[in-house]
């Protein structure tokens, strides 16, 4: 056979091995670009919950019940994740009418000059199978603050009622100090530090 034509055989192969070592890297590649998926907040199931130290006796228990936003969700590299959160707070609820009026007022939430309180996620690491480290910044009274929750992943898979569609859910718990916000009123007296209790699911559009 020509040394020129074995040449070329030889070329050829090499050419066609590289591009079967491409191939898995390629598909890799294509699979984390398609690998997040962003997911709308089903407000009938974004509950977010805060307990708040009373004179010591007992933790006061009140909710937010407008939560609106998002979740992108990149299940093969959670750090590419994000979540984007807006909650109104005149929706608040402490299950006592006089008192959710007090904390509506400018003393505590002001809602008339401060309507929505944001949450804009920052940085997310995983720590475990399902669990992670969510940071955002959290806005409330028009204040800026890093804040930190630790998230566990509950599940992801078509929903049994919203035909199919598929749909994740996340618990969360963390802390913040209120007068970290400006919201100084009877502190200590009624807690400066707010513990959160979140869950939520989400759901395909």
């Amino acid at each position: 056979m020509p040394l020129l034509t074995i040449l070329k055989i030889r070329r050829f192969g090499l050419a066609f091995a590289a591009a079967l070592l491409a191939l898995p890297l390629g598909f890799t590649s294509i699979q984390g670009a398609q690998a997040a998926q962003t997911y709308t907040l089903d407000s009938a199931h974004a509950d977010v919950i805060f307990l708040v130290d009373h004179l010591g006796y007992s933790a006061t228990v009140g909710r937010i019940g407008d939560v609106q936003g998002s979740i992108t969700f990149d299940e093969a590299a959670v750090e590419n994740s994000a979540v984007e959160i807006v909650m109104q707070a005149a929706s608040l609820d402490t299950n006592h009418t006089k008192r959710d009026e007090h904390l509506r007022s400018a003393e505590f939430f002001n809602v008339e000059q401060f309507p929505t309180i944001t949450f804009t996620s920052t940085g997310i690491a995983k720590t475990g199978d399902n669990t992670g480290t969510l940071t955002g910044d959290l806005t409330l009274l028009g204040v800026t603050r890093p804040v930190t929750l630790d998230v566990t992943f509950n599940l992801k898979s078509p929903h049994p009622i919203y035909q199919g569609k598929e749909t994740v859910g996340f618990s969360a718990r963390g802390s913040l100090k209120r007068t970290d916000f400006g919201m100084a009123a009877y502190a200590p007296a009624v807690g400066d530090e707010v513990d959160l209790i979140i869950e939520v699911e989400a759901i395909e559009p």
